[in-house]
């Protein structure tokens, strides 16, 4: 015996051909594990589906991540820092990487990276989705060489309010009190 359940707007099939109906589920009684929702056997209820039929790309928008160290990784860190540096002047003049910097665990006592307690590194990248920004990180030689814990990264997007160049710490904006 099956009961009427209740009614709701969707979509069925009948002979191929999709049609808005108003379906009702019915109820059949099982055993003492309750009640099983079939619809009757003509009807063939369709989820919505939605469908990307746009041909533009997804718009990148800016993301502050954080990704941490692995524990023990300050000796290789160190070793492969020559090659991370290497590799991110395309993404930087690419647009990719907007930002980016070490994060410690403690302030530095001068600047002998080898004396720095890293914690791990933050970026500002301009990015479709994590799922794109992961696949970055994971491409990056601190990545490849066990520095980065990428399945840990933090992912936030970002709205910048301000930015302002730092004088004397990149070729584009010289520092102005420079001598020459």
């Amino acid at each position: 015996m099956a009961l009427p359940l209740r009614s709701f707007a969707t979509t069925a099939t009948f002979n191929r051909l999709t049609l808005p109906i108003k379906p009702t589920l019915y109820c059949r009684p099982r055993t003492n594990f309750g009640l099983s929702v079939i619809p009757p056997s003509h009807i063939r209820i369709q989820q919505p589906v939605r469908t990307m039929s746009s041909t533009e790309a997804p718009k990148k928008i800016e993301w502050l991540v954080v990704i941490p160290d692995f524990p023990g990784a300050h000796e290789k860190r160190l070793e492969v820092r020559p090659q991370h540096f290497g590799g991110l002047r395309p993404a930087v003049d690419s647009g990719l990487y907007k930002m980016g910097g070490a994060v410690l665990n403690e302030p530095p006592q001068g600047a002998d990276p080898t004396k720095f307690s890293f914690a791990g590194s933050t970026i500002v990248i301009s990015a479709s989705s994590r799922e794109e920004i992961k696949e970055v990180l994971r491409n990056d030689v601190y990545a490849r060489e066990g520095v980065w814990d990428v399945e840990n990264a933090q992912m936030w997007p970002f709205l910048c309010a301000f930015r302002f160049p730092v004088p004397g710490q990149d070729d584009k904006f010289p520092d102005p009190n420079a001598k020459q």
